[in-house]
């Protein structure tokens, strides 16, 4: 039976081999196509771009293979997948490079996010505030305590009311929480408490 080299040749031509920065990939022509303006695009469609090939056909491209693959994925599902590891900043520069621009846009967008949660983290801090209560009102104040506030350290500054016969201790009651906070005036309250927790953990 002979077989009708044609169709193998024409079978053959739906792949490409793209040999970049010395890693070898395969994918299909319409793969490649997918943004018609890329340089990947163009570089299997436009005979004005000129690029050499190894000795397995494949064409040379000089970048770094490892941020090529999320440029590659994004061409076949439409999709940003950012590996552990891999920069951002790397990907966005591959994706200009190959002039593909909603990848572009993507990347910019998730580089965005991503620096918007690291100006959050740093913007925590643990807030700190001092409450004064009497020795029969302790209980009450650890019940009461509302959601995200912790427990920091009890000081007792002595006996100062009497009431009948009865005496009553008065004791600072420092209590934390973290929270988002750019006020001077409440980071100055902040720092008092701190001073006063370390004066009572010397009582």
């Amino acid at each position: 039976m002979e077989i009708d080299k044609s169709k193998v040749t024409t079978s053959l031509d739906k792949w490409i081999k793209l040999n970049v920065g010395g890693n070898l990939f395969m994918t299909s022509r319409e793969t490649l196509l997918k943004d018609p303006n890329s340089m990947l695009a163009r570089l299997i469609s436009d005979s004005d771009l000129i690029s050499d090939k190894d000795e397995n056909g494949a064409y040379l491209i000089d970048r770094d293979g490892k941020y090529f693959s999320p440029v590659l994925n994004y061409l076949r599902h439409g999709k940003l997948i950012l590996d552990s590891g891999l920069s951002a900043e790397g990907v966005l520069e591959e994706a200009e490079f190959y002039n593909i621009t909603h990848l572009i846009a993507l990347v910019k967008e998730a580089i965005s996010k991503r620096d918007q949660q690291t100006s959050v983290v740093d913007n925590k801090q643990r807030v700190y505030r001092v409450l004064q209560c009497q020795e029969n009102e302790l209980t009450h104040m650890v019940s009461q305590m509302s959601d995200g506030w912790r427990f920091e350290q009890l000081i007792n500054i002595g006996t100062q009311y009497n009431y009948g016969s009865e005496e009553n201790a008065e004791f600072l009651f420092v209590v934390s929480k973290e929270c988002l906070s750019t006020n001077p005036r409440e980071q100055e309250s902040n720092d008092r408490a701190k001073v006063l927790q370390q004066k009572g953990s010397r009582i």
